[in-house]
């Protein structure tokens, strides 16, 4: 097995926002609502049939936004997602042939891990940072710390019940590089148009991951 290093995505901020679009025209608007709160990395799931479109809107229109997309599952969607304009991927899981193909395709990438033997396996394959999803299930904090102790080298995006409940906690962890989440984005204010909320919601973020 190869344990070639993996390109990471790059951006400054340490909250990287879930979002599931209904709509593509809510995609540019929301990227500058999110750069606006100083939130300057976005996750756009293949959750729904516009994700593409909204991946490419946000490529074409804020070029300063680093563009990622989530749940990408089969090795076909790598492609997909690049020619749309993603520049790095997320997935909950890890297979053989998702790794082949963002290999294949050089793109950054963060693979989902739920147990110490899948992060292990994912370190086998060259990845040292990964998303632990979903965090509040596979035991949040507390499972961060465990896998901190015999696995020092790897670091985590937590997802899936982060909130700004217990954000701050989780970013203080020193295994932790970031954390995503889909509260940034509520359902309501998408549906409004509400960018002032959302840009408001990124601020708040950014400022309990400010100083970590």
């Amino acid at each position: 097995m190869t344990t070639t290093c993996f390109t990471h995505p790059t951006f400054t901020t340490r909250v990287l926002p879930v979002i599931v679009l209904s709509d593509e025209a809510q995609a540019v608007p929301l990227a500058h609502a999110l750069l606006e709160g100083g939130i300057d990395a976005m996750e756009i799931t293949l959750r729904s049939g516009v994700a593409l479109r909204s991946i490419e809107a946000v490529a074409r229109a804020v070029p300063q936004m680093h563009l990622g997309a989530g749940t990408v599952t089969r090795a076909a969607d790598v492609a997909q997602v690049i020619n749309a304009g993603a520049t790095f991927a997320l997935s909950p899981g890890c297979t053989d042939a998702l790794v082949d193909a963002v290999r294949a395709a050089n793109l950054p990438f963060i693979p989902g891990v739920m147990t110490a033997s899948e992060v292990m396996r994912a370190r086998d394959h060259g990845f040292t940072l990964m998303k632990l999803f979903p965090a509040a299930q596979a035991g949040g904090s507390g499972m961060l710390k465990a896998l901190g102790a015999p696995l020092p080298d790897v670091r985590f995006c937590p997802t899936g019940g982060v909130s700004t409940e217990n954000l701050r906690d989780l970013l203080a962890l020193s295994n932790v590089a970031m954390a995503g989440g889909s509260w940034l984005t509520p359902s309501d204010a998408l549906q409004r148009g509400d960018w002032k909320r959302i840009a408001q919601l990124a601020r708040e973020a950014t400022s309990l991951a400010s100083g970590l």
